[in-house]
């Protein structure tokens, strides 16, 4: 990322999420970005050197101007400064707008639930779901994520999934690797399914849930963009090529106090509730195996595909 226009501050902000990603298992938002997002930042498309600015609107509000660089350093910003509102207020929120690429966002969310919080996270994408019915793309994949402590130094309860039916990374990285995608994932230009992955990424992503997952994506809609001020997912450039103006794109998290509202026993709640989903025989508590990947990574590294290291390596 130094070689690519992008600050000393900016380029470690942006290379902890990527690894995190990859040791994560979510390659398709770890190290396969670094040519996009390299690519971006030598275009000017994306500032590398972009510093945000917080404002604190209400007591409460925060809003963040991540000035058309990169979402990291704006993000880092949210669990820097949001945590004291939250003290204070009970509940709080971070909008954020003129961002990129929000990433994998449960390591977002995780960060406040480490810090005793519960967090819940939206963030906008450009546009690649339609409304359900129509062949029109006016939703990003548009993810949700969410994260509760669960005290005792036991791990968070974190959720992040995307509303379609996959991400969209997994059908760039399926591109990049020339292989086909599942049935079900996408649907060409004609709105018809599809498996080759450069006609999916022309065409539309399939809603998780259909109609309801259609649904919760213009939800997000207006909670990350609308809400915020940032471009919807129509007026939002590609992520993955280095055309056009920045993205744009915005991001909403709520974090909230749990003894605030639920008392001194709230986060035993939490606990009592993740430690009867694990006694279910075959059952897994949400965001466990990401976080056994991470620490599987810190012991024995990361496997990279040569293909990735040889496309950052010609950066």
């Amino acid at each position: 990322m130094l070689r690519a226009r992008t600050g000393q501050a900016q380029a470690a902000s942006v290379a902890r999420a990527l690894v995190a990603a990859e040791a994560s298992g979510q390659g398709g938002h770890g190290l396969r970005r670094v040519p996009a997002y390299a690519g971006q930042a030598k275009a000017g498309k994306t500032d590398g050197f972009a510093v945000p600015v917080a404002e604190h609107a209400r007591a409460g509000v925060l809003r963040i101007d991540a000035r058309n660089g990169f979402a990291y350093p704006a993000l880092d910003l949210a669990v820097a400064e949001l945590p004291a509102l939250v003290r204070e207020a009970g509940v709080a929120l971070a909008a954020i707008r003129n961002s990129h690429h929000a990433g994998v966002m449960a390591l977002t969310v995780e960060r406040f639930a480490e810090a005793g919080l519960v967090a819940l996270m939206v963030a906008n994408a450009p546009a690649a779901m339609a409304p359900w019915g129509g062949l029109t793309p006016m939703f990003g994949t548009n993810p949700i994520a969410f994260a509760a402590p669960v005290g005792k130094g036991g791990d968070p309860v974190v959720v992040d999934l995307s509303l379609s039916k996959v991400a969209r990374g997994k059908v760039m990285a399926a591109r990049q690797k020339g292989v086909a995608i599942p049935e079900g994932w996408a649907l060409d230009r004609e709105g018809r399914p599809t498996t080759d992955a450069e006609a999916a990424m022309a065409g539309t992503m399939v809603p998780s849930g259909d109609a309801k997952g259609a649904a919760l994506a213009m939800m997000v809609e207006m909670l990350a963009a609308g809400l915020t001020g940032a471009n919807y997912a129509t007026q939002a450039s590609s992520l993955f090529d280095d055309q056009g103006p920045p993205p744009g794109l915005g991001h909403l998290i709520i974090a909230i106090d749990p003894a605030a509202v639920g008392g001194a026993g709230a986060v035993e709640r939490f606990a009592a509730m993740a430690e009867m989903i694990a006694a279910e025989p075959g059952a897994r508590v949400p965001g466990r195996r990401g976080l056994a990947a991470r620490r599987r990574a810190a012991a024995e590294g990361i496997e990279v595909e040569d293909e990735v290291l040889a496309a950052i390596a010609a950066v």
